[in-house]
């Protein structure tokens, strides 16, 4: 399937949640606070990224995907923000958009975890990529009467 078809079958599931008024699709990534971003120009950094991006939450973490010999970026991403809210807010209204010309395509993470990079990681990398990033479920105790 390519990316505008992707984009276009994205914004119908959207459309049909508003239209229903039953159990939204995004529910089924409740516990992954991830997003992938594809058809990103090559020039952006991840700064320029999180510009874009952070207008919809505190972003935890990305991983733009580089050339391992030029260092180049492939055009592709994954964002980690600090809830899961924030993900569909970023999916309902960035995916299918227009930036530097092209038309990325924004879509839900259900199970990512970051690569593992030796000794390169710092603390909160590696912290991420032993406990992930999604919301943590609470736990409430009943009080007995």
């Amino acid at each position: 399937m390519n990316a505008m078809t992707n984009v276009k079958n994205v914004l119908k599931l959207s459309a049909t949640d508003l239209k229903g008024g039953k159990k939204s699709w995004h529910d089924m990534y409740k516990d992954s606070a991830w997003i992938f971003v594809g058809g990103l120009p090559y020039t952006l950094t991840e700064g320029d990224i999180i510009c874009v991006f952070s207008q919809y939450g505190e972003i935890v973490n990305i991983n733009l995907i580089r050339d391992k010999s030029s260092g180049k970026s492939k055009g592709f991403c994954f964002i980690c923000y600090e809830d899961q809210r924030s993900t569909i807010l970023a999916v309902d209204n960035l995916n299918g958009i227009k930036l530097l010309g092209r038309t990325i395509r924004v879509d839900h993470v259900a199970d990512y975890k970051p690569p593992k990079e030796n000794e390169k990681m710092d603390e909160e990398t590696l912290r991420l990529y032993i406990e992930g990033c999604a919301p943590k479920a609470v736990v409430q105790k009943k009080e007995r009467p």
